[in-house]
C-alpha cells in the first residue's frame, strides 16, 4: 500500500494571519485562492517583494499594530483604533502617544508583571512539591 500525502490547504485569511499581514492589502491572486502548507512555507522562507513591502510599510492587521504599540488588541479597541494602521501611523503614535496609549501600555505592563509573578509562584510550588 502506498501512502499519498494530502496537501493541507488554508483560506487566504488564515494564511495572511500566519504571515502577519492585512488580507485586504495582499494581491488579488492571494486573496482569491487557497494556500497550501508548502506555499505558506515558501512565502515565509523567501517572501516575494509584495510581502516584504507589506510587512515593512503596512497597513498592518490589529494584532501586529497592538504588538508594535505594546498594547493588547482590546486596548486598541478601547483607544478607538479599529482600522489597520501603516508603519508611518504607528510611528507617529509612538512619537506623541495619546493618553489612551500611555494608559494601555501601563495596563499591559501590569498584566505582564502579574503573569510573571504567577509563573514564579507556580514554579516555586512545583519545586516544593517535588522536594517535599
Amino acid at each position: 500500500m502506498t501512502s499519498r500525502q494530502n496537501s493541507q490547504t488554508m483560506k487566504p485569511a488564515t494564511a495572511a494571519k500566519k504571515l502577519g499581514v492585512y488580507l485586504e492589502a495582499t494581491p488579488p491572486e492571494f486573496q482569491e485562492g487557497v494556500v497550501s502548507r508548502s506555499e505558506l512555507n515558501a512565502l515565509q522562507a523567501e517572501p516575494p517583494e509584495w510581502l516584504v513591502t507589506l510587512r515593512r510599510n503596512g497597513p498592518h492587521p490589529r494584532q501586529v499594530v497592538a504588538a508594535k504599540l505594546g498594547v493588547s488588541t482590546s486596548g486598541l479597541a478601547r483607544g478607538g483604533v479599529t482600522d489597520p494602521l501603516t508603519t508611518e501611523q504607528i510611528e507617529a503614535l509612538k512619537k506623541e502617544p495619546p493618553e489612551w496609549l500611555t494608559r494601555e501600555r501601563a495596563t499591559q505592563a501590569e498584566v505582564r508583571k502579574e503573569a510573571a509573578r504567577i509563573k514564579e509562584k507556580n514554579k516555586a510550588k512545583e519545586q516544593a512539591e517535588r522536594s517535599g
